[in-house]
């Protein structure tokens, strides 16, 4: 179990799951945000995530609660220096490479709800939580 969390950084699924109102992700909130867990997500993800279907009041909703990390050159370089120590690249893994780049950055302990729990953990190793959704 989990004592104390200080951040947690969500990818595109844990927004989607969050603007979708996921039961399991919901209470996953409340127990962070009791235990006083800033969440935080790279600015890419709100691309990541909008599409026509996208409930767009529920979105503005979400970002009005996160904590939105730019995507500045130095972070593209250290998101590029990531994919190189683990020997990813190509656009299959740049956006994986900016949120392990904006998790790592973060106050921690650092969570991470993500659904692409191998691919991060390369990036991030094991400097961050990663929780699978």
């Amino acid at each position: 179990m989990i004592e104390h969390v200080e951040t947690v950084v969500l990818d595109s699924q844990g927004v989607s799951a969050w603007i979708a109102q996921d039961r399991k992700i919901l209470a996953m909130f409340q127990v962070f945000h009791g235990m006083g867990a800033d969440f935080v997500i790279g600015a890419n993800t709100i691309v990541e995530v909008s599409h026509t279907r996208v409930n767009l009041p529920r979105l503005q909703w979400v970002l009005s609660r996160v904590k939105v990390e730019m995507l500045t050159e130095a972070a593209a370089k250290a998101s590029a220096g990531l994919l190189k120590t683990a020997g990813l690249h190509g656009h299959k893994y740049a956006i994986d490479a900016t949120i392990a780049e904006v998790a790592l950055r973060q106050p921690g302990p650092v969570v991470m709800l993500t659904s692409d729990v191998d691919d991060m953990a390369q990036l991030c190793g094991h400097r961050v939580r990663l929780i699978g959704i």
